[in-house]
């Protein structure tokens, strides 16, 4: 595993939503008795690893975040491994019109939920971007090349999804060799309460 087990329930990573789509119910490890989805912590990392491999074989990377909690980590995460964040609103046009003043061409997107940050979805879907997601239990995942199934709503989830996904991916492109080299915890990315 990338981190401990405690870590990663501490963090609520395996909590889901008491809705669960068709695709995300392959994820869930069991429905707790008030109806909420738990996730397998076991194939969350699993797929925190493959994302990582996934996206370390991509220069230009763009993560998007319209929600709040996602903010500080999305924007960590991409000062670290030189990409670029959109946190907020998603401006039409951004990927999809050169005249735009903000216009980027990333070579793969992060979107920290695919139902709110589906303008960023439909314009890598124009532009044949590959789309990495953050898919709760609710989530659909039509148009999404790469599902990382796990809370996408908890600050310090999200915090600690970015704070591995950035250190694999430093791993992967050899900057750094071990884990002891990344000299950064998920306070960093905002997981402090």
């Amino acid at each position: 595993m990338l981190i401990e087990k405690t870590e990663y329930l501490t963090a609520g990573v395996h909590i889901g939503m008491k809705s669960c789509t068709k695709f995300m119910k392959k994820f869930v490890y069991k429905t707790r008795e008030d109806g909420l989805s738990v996730f397998n912590i076991q194939k969350v990392d699993e797929r925190i690893e493959a994302a990582a491999k996934f996206l370390s074989g991509f220069e230009n990377i763009m993560a998007v975040s319209r929600k709040g909690n996602g903010r500080t980590a999305v924007e960590k995460f991409t000062e670290m491994i030189g990409g670029k964040a959109v946190t907020g609103r998603f401006p039409p046009g951004t990927l999809t019109n050169p005249s735009f003043k903000d216009f980027y061409e990333p070579d793969v997107i992060l979107v920290v939920d695919p139902l709110i940050d589906k303008q960023a979805v439909k314009e890598a879907v124009q532009k044949r971007i590959p789309i990495v997601a953050l898919c709760d239990t609710f989530n659909e995942v039509k148009n999404i090349d790469m599902v990382v199934p796990m809370n996408n709503n908890g600050r310090k989830s999200l915090a600690i999804f970015f704070m591995l996904i950035a250190r694999e991916i430093l791993k992967h492109k050899k900057k750094i060799k071990e884990d002891s080299e990344f000299k950064f915890d998920i306070k960093d990315f905002g997981g402090q309460i």
